[in-house]
C-alpha cells in the first residue's frame, strides 16, 4: 500500500496547491485526464480563444453600418481549431511531464475513489494519505431524453474540437455555456438554434440583464423559448421532436444543460465526506470537509464553478495545509462573473430580485452605453449598467453590465466594493478619462 503526506485528486486548480513550502512533503496527484483541468483544456481558455475569433467575425459583419467597407467571407475552421489546441495541448503535456520530474511528487494517471478514511483505490492500487485535497471538478449534465444516448451529441467537452464547422447547430440550454457557444458558432458562420425550456436566458443573472440578452439573441438567431426536446434521433442528421409538436433537423447537437460536481465518482460517502444540495462537497470556512484531514476546493465544492474562485480556494488550502495554527478562511462575499457572449455580460453582488426577496432597501441606477461619449461613438443601442446601493451605508451591493467591454468594466466596481468604498467615493474620488467607457460607471454612480 502506497502512502503519502498529501494526495491531491484533480490537476486543475488542485495542481496549484503545491508550492515551495511543500518541498519536504511526499505528494501525490491523481488525474485520469489532462493536467490543467476543465479551464485549460475544455473550458475558459479555448472557449475565449474561439470567442475572440467570433468577435472579429462579428466586427466584420457589423462595421458597414458605420461606413467601414468590410465583409465576412467565412472562416477556416480547422485552422482556428488547430491554432487553439496546438497552443493548449502542449501546456497540459508539459504540466504532466513537470510533475513526473519532481522527486517528491508521484503522479497517478488514473481515477481515484474513496474506500475508507483517507484511503483510496487509484487504478486498482490502494493508496493512503495524511492529508487529502479534493479538487476533482465537475462534468456536463446530460438530460434523460428519449433516444439521446444513441446519438453522437456533443457537450462542452467536445464541441470545440469538432472536425468541421456545423452547418446547423442546435444548442439545448440557456446558460452561459449555451450563450457563449451559440455566439462562437453563429459568429463564425453556422446557423444556430437555441432550445430553452425557460422564458428568459441566464437563470442566475439580474432580470433586466436576462431580458436584454434574451431580446438580443432572439433578434440574432433562432431562439425558441418554453421549448423542450421530447425525443432525439440520428440517421446522419439529428431529428428532434419538440414539445410544441414540431420537428427540428440539424447536423450538430450541443447539450449545454448544466454541470454537476464529481463527488459521486469519488465515492465520498465511503470516506466520510458529506455533500449538500446538488452533490457539492460541504466545507467550513477554512475549506475543511466533514472528514478529518480532507479538504475540498473548486467546482466539486463551489456551485459558482468559476476558475477565479477555484484559484482563490487553492491559495487558502495551500496555506492551511502548512499552517494548522493559523488557518485562513475563504472570502466569497464578492464573487464576480462574466459571460463572454455577444454582447458581454459582467456581474458582481446581489441582483435586484434577491434584494426584493430579502426585503432589503436599495437605491437603483441604470445608465445606457449610449449616454456616454464612447458608447455614442460606437452607436451602441443595447448596452447598459445597473447599480444597486445600500441607502444607509452608501455601499455598492450589486453591479450588472451588458455591452462591449462589460467583463472588464465591472472590475473597477469590484475593486471599489472590495475596499469598502462608498458610491460617492467611487464617483468623485478619482478622475475618469474622457471619452472612455468607464464614464458609464461614473454617470451611474453619480446618479446614486
Amino acid at each position: 500500500m502506497a502512502h503519502h503526506d498529501l494526495l491531491i485528486i484533480g490537476a486543475g486548480s488542485g495542481n496549484s496547491v503545491i508550492g515551495p513550502e511543500h518541498d519536504g512533503w511526499d505528494i501525490a496527484i491523481a488525474e485520469p485526464w489532462l493536467f490543467g483541468g476543465t479551464c485549460m483544456n475544455r473550458g475558459c481558455i479555448p472557449s475565449k480563444m474561439l470567442v475572440h475569433a467570433a468577435d472579429l467575425a462579428m466586427s466584420a459583419r457589423l462595421a458597414p453600418a458605420l461606413g467601414v467597407h468590410t465583409t465576412f467571407d467565412g472562416v477556416d475552421w480547422p485552422s482556428i481549431r488547430d491554432r487553439i489546441f496546438g497552443r493548449i495541448d502542449p501546456i497540459a503535456d508539459a504540466g504532466l511531464a513537470y510533475r513526473h520530474s519532481l522527486d517528491n511528487v508521484t503522479v497517478y494517471e488514473s481515477e481515484a475513489h474513496f474506500t475508507g478514511n483517507r484511503t483510496f483505490d487509484i487504478g486498482g492500487q490502494s493508496v493512503t494519505a495524511d492529508q487529502v485535497v479534493l479538487a476533482a471538478g465537475a462534468r456536463s449534465v446530460v438530460p434523460e431524453l428519449h433516444g439521446l444516448v444513441d446519438t453522437p451529441f456533443h457537450t462542452s467537452d467536445t464541441i470545440m474540437r469538432v472536425d468541421t464547422l456545423p452547418e446547423h447547430l442546435v444548442v439545448l440550454g440557456g446558460g452561459f455555456i449555451a450563450l457563449e457557444m451559440a455566439h462562437v458558432f453563429h459568429g463564425l458562420g453556422s446557423r444556430v438554434t437555441i432550445l430553452h425550456r425557460g422564458d428568459l436566458l441566464l437563470r442566475r443573472a439580474d432580470e433586466d440583464i436576462r431580458r436584454r440578452i434574451t431580446d438580443i439573441y432572439a433578434d440574432r438567431l433562432d431562439l425558441r423559448l418554453g421549448t423542450e426536446v421530447e425525443r432525439a434521433q440520428h440517421d446522419g442528421r439529428f431529428r428532434l421532436d419538440l414539445s410544441d409538436g414540431s420537428q427540428l433537423e440539424a447536423d450538430t447537437l450541443l447539450v449545454a444543460t448544466g454541470r454537476r460536481p464529481n463527488s459521486d465518482r469519488l465515492h465520498v460517502d465511503a470516506g466520510g465526506v458529506e455533500v449538500g444540495r446538488g452533490g457539492y462537497v460541504t466545507t467550513d470556512e477554512f475549506l475543511r470537509t466533514s472528514a478529518d484531514g480532507v479538504w475540498a476546493l473548486g467546482d466539486i465544492t463551489n456551485p459558482a464553478q468559476l476558475k477565479h474562485t477555484a484559484n482563490a480556494e487553492a491559495r487558502v488550502v495551500a496555506h492551511n495545509l502548512t499552517a494548522p495554527g493559523d488557518l485562513r478562511p475563504i472570502d466569497r462575499s464578492l464573487t464576480p462573473a462574466a459571460v463572454f457572449c455577444h454582447p458581454q455580460i459582467g456581474s458582481v453582488g446581489s441582483t435586484e430580485a434577491e434584494l426584493l426577496a430579502e426585503g432589503r432597501p436599495f437605491l437603483r441606477s441604470v445608465r445606457d452605453y449610449s449616454d456616454t461619449a464612447y458608447g455614442w461613438a460606437m452607436e451602441d443601442t443595447t448596452g447598459f449598467v445597473k447599480l444597486l446601493a445600500d441607502p444607509d451605508t452608501r455601499l455598492l451591493i450589486g453591479a450588472h453590465l451588458i455591452g462591449p467591454q462589460a467583463a472588464t468594466l465591472v472590475q473597477q466596481l469590484i475593486q471599489g466594493m472590495a475596499h469598502g468604498l462608498t458610491v460617492d467615493q467611487m464617483a468623485r474620488g478619482q478622475l475618469y478619462i474622457h471619452p472612455a467607457m468607464p464614464e458609464l460607471l461614473e454617470q451611474a454612480l453619480l446618479e446614486l
